[in-house]
């Protein structure tokens, strides 16, 4: 597929190693299994970078000795915690406690002090102060750089949610395919999942490779009918608007994606022919099966999970990883340190896609539940449906935005306007007091509720009585058996 004299990964490997000669680049590790330590030792052979690992000194030598480690050093290891580093150690438990109380969270110097202790925390400082490139954890489940990425190094401007994507190298190690969103985002809405496609394409892209998108589905050009089929279609159209030059075709069946015969049966006429590197999964579920699947039954190699749309690099590591894979995942998170420049101007990869968009457009957005992921601060205006890059949209340009989509979409959305919503019931703060006149309760409807929120209230009223006078009785019995 690359044409590489070489496999991929040495590609990168190599390419990363001369971003290291031109300016050294520091990678924290907050792990220090012997995989791990065994990685550093392969990072620091090829030049990859410099691995800085956060642990207690004496310890990590013990530990270089016994697996034979001859090229790590003290100029490799940051013992944090010792007695000599306390002020910088409370430096950064300040300053995390400020970023809390921004986003709104309340807690005391000792807590953060106490959460600065933890080395992905810690590291996470580190990288968003400059002192380090990027960091890499998540050995282990508490070692996970999720909270620490979101409370400390944050999204780039204007990218909504956080995606994970892996590299598949198959076994020849010269064809490699970029899958997406296999990490975090569990049940994405059609502007998430657009900017997914839009985050993927740009990483494919950053790597030295054309990126051909796929939006997958289990429909190819309207052969089934479902929500879910609409919701990658409302995507496409996004992705569309906002890159036109990108080569990109959905929805689309994984076959047709990737077998040129196939694509000429179910999709003649595809920009992609058959020949996808980029497959966007429509949901979490999706994609963390069929990355296993490729990986545990097709023999590819996953390399990552590789975090996209940050403000500086972070990078989790799969627990099934070796010393080779955490060594590769190193060299892509120096290759993303160059890429800072770009990404702090991230209005230029996916523009304005806001969840509140979906729904402005007539679509219903669907309840999203994040791995991990705390919700995003957004802006005080929106940017409309992602079809412009900045300000607001005035409604002479929506409707001529509403205009220029696929007749399919169209049609969605105007089914979606003539709909009769569902009512929102809620319960009023006040009960209704016992001794008011109470109408008789209204029969249900077919989804079982009454016709009114004052019948409602009588209804949990009433039931709230009766659970307190059986708890009453409940109490009365308890005193008569232990005789209190």
């Amino acid at each position: 597929m690359f044409g590489f004299g070489k496999g991929f990964m040495d590609v990168l490997m190599d390419r990363a190693a001369d971003l290291n000669r031109q300016e050294a680049r520091k990678i924290v590790f907050a792990d220090t299994d012997d995989f791990v330590l065994q990685a550093c030792a392969i990072i620091q052979k090829r030049r990859i970078a410099r691995p800085m690992i956060l642990a207690d000194s004496a310890v990590l030598h013990e530990h270089f000795r016994r697996l034979g480690i001859k090229n790590l050093d003290d100029d490799n290891i940051i013992d944090y915690l010792l007695e000599d580093n306390q002020e910088q150690l409370k430096g950064f438990a300040n300053e995390y406690l400020e970023m809390r109380k921004k986003d709104g969270k309340m807690m005391s110097f000792d807590q953060a002090l106490e959460q600065m202790k933890a080395p992905h925390y810690y590291g996470a400082m580190l990288v968003h102060k400059g002192m380090a490139h990027g960091m890499i954890s998540g050995a282990k489940s508490k070692t996970k750089p999720y909270f620490p990425v979101f409370e400390i190094i944050k999204t780039a401007p204007d990218v909504k949610r956080t995606s994970g994507v892996f590299i598949m190298v198959d076994r020849s190690e010269k064809n490699a395919y970029f899958f997406a969103d296999c990490a975090m985002n569990i049940s994405p809405s059609a502007d998430v999942l657009a900017e997914i496609g839009l985050l993927t394409a740009n990483t494919c892209s950053s790597l030295g490779v054309t990126p051909k998108v796929a939006m997958l589905s289990f429909s190819t050009r309207d052969s089934a009918k479902h929500e879910s089929i609409e919701r990658v279609k409302l995507a496409i159209a996004m992705i569309r608007r906002k890159n036109p030059e990108l080569i990109i075709d959905g929805e689309i069946q994984v076959d047709a994606a990737l077998v040129p015969e196939v694509a000429d049966r179910k999709c003649e006429g595809s920009p992609l022919k058959g020949e996808a590197n980029v497959l966007i999964f429509p949901d979490l579920n999706a994609g963390n099966i069929s990355y296993k699947l490729v990986e545990r039954l097709g023999g590819f190699r996953a390399v990552g999970p590789i975090l996209q749309g940050l403000r500086k690099p972070v990078n989790d590591l799969s627990r099934g990883c070796d010393a080779e894979d955490i060594a590769e995942v190193a060299a892509i998170t120096v290759l993303q340190s160059s890429q800072q420049p770009a990404m702090a101007e991230a209005k230029s990869i996916i523009g304005g896609l806001k969840s509140d968009d979906a729904v402005d457009f007539g679509i219903e957005e669907h309840d999203e539940l994040d791995h991990q992921q705390p919700e995003h601060e957004e802006g005080e205006d929106p940017v409309k449906a992602g079809f412009v890059s900045a300000g607001r949209m005035k409604p002479e340009d929506r409707d001529a935005a509403f205009d220029r989509l696929p007749s399919n979409i169209r049609k969605i959305i105007e089914d979606d306007r003539k709909s009769p919503k569902k009512e929102e019931f809620r319960l009023k703060a006040e009960p209704v007091s016992p001794q008011q006149d109470q109408p008789s309760p209204a029969p249900k409807d077919d989804a079982g509720s009454t016709g009114s929120d004052t019948e409602r209230d009588v209804a949990d009223h009433d039931f709230v009585n009766v659970w307190k006078e059986r708890s009453k009785k409940d109490a009365e019995k308890r005193a008569q058996k232990f005789g209190s």
